[in-house]
């Protein structure tokens, strides 16, 4: 018996982002879509970039997760346009990233906002952060250094 698709997005909401652990693929918004072709159960990833270097960690962790659940016959497709855009994180995966610390992208280009202070008097440090989808910022208010996922 082969398990619901809304089973199979469950399972893989439970899959960390191997960059940002404390967000999942579908919170991240990478997971475009499940569907089975016969009987084969395909899930289509968009990256966050086209040259994320975790691309392969993630496609790995997908597999894993889903063999773990007694998956046997998977195809992982990866679909660049259109391309992914922060616009596709949840709300629930926002909140997560600024519980982490990290100040989610603001709708519409807004600016950033201080994940520990909630002060939006802050200044961008380095266009280049911990990972390439982050950039280095600091508050004025509480002098706190924070990332900040960049808007693409």
């Amino acid at each position: 018996m082969r398990p619901e698709v809304a089973q199979i997005w469950a399972w893989l909401d439970t899959v960390p982002d191997p960059e940002i652990p404390v967000i999942s693929l579908v919170d991240l918004g990478i997971i475009r879509d499940v569907a089975y072709e016969g009987e084969t159960c395909v899930v289509t990833v968009t990256p966050t970039y086209s040259g994320c270097p975790a691309t392969r960690i993630i496609n790995l962790d997908i597999d894993t997760a889903l063999r773990g659940h007694g998956l046997s016959q998977i195809e992982l497709r990866q679909q660049l346009s259109p391309a992914w855009t922060t616009d596709w994180l949840s709300d629930k995966g926002r909140a997560k990233l600024e519980e982490y610390g990290i100040a989610p992208p603001q709708p519409a280009g807004g600016p950033a906002r201080c994940p520990r202070c909630q002060s939006t008097h802050v200044e961008k440090l380095s266009q280049f952060g911990s990972t390439p989808c982050k950039a280095q910022w600091r508050c004025t208010d509480c002098l706190e250094p924070f990332d900040y996922f960049k808007c693409i």
